[in-house]
């Protein structure tokens, strides 16, 4: 992302299970084709993902775990609404 996000962004934070231990985040609402939603980590950004194999293989992430991968979407322009899993809107 450039500009800055005027709509909120839904996304969900996750750790990796076993010795990799990255956090990832997975934007559950950003189609990227394929039923893959957005992801990003610091190591390798944006990229599609599995969102129902991501969350098997992750656990839920801390905010303590989470927040310089937060700050670092934030600077990149998202406009963050952090939540346990996928919202589902009606």
């Amino acid at each position: 992302m450039t500009d800055i996000d005027k709509d909120i962004t839904p996304v969900v934070f996750r750790v990796w299970r076993g010795d990799r231990g990255s956090v990832l985040a997975l934007f559950p609402t950003i189609d990227e084709g394929w039923g893959l939603c957005r992801s990003y980590e610091h190591v390798g950004q944006h990229s599609g993902a599995d969102y129902a194999g991501c969350i098997a293989r992750t656990r839920p992430a801390k905010p303590a775990e989470y927040a310089a991968l937060k700050r670092e979407l934030t600077q990149r322009g998202y406009n963050l609404r952090v939540y346990a899993r996928k919202p589902v809107f009606s």
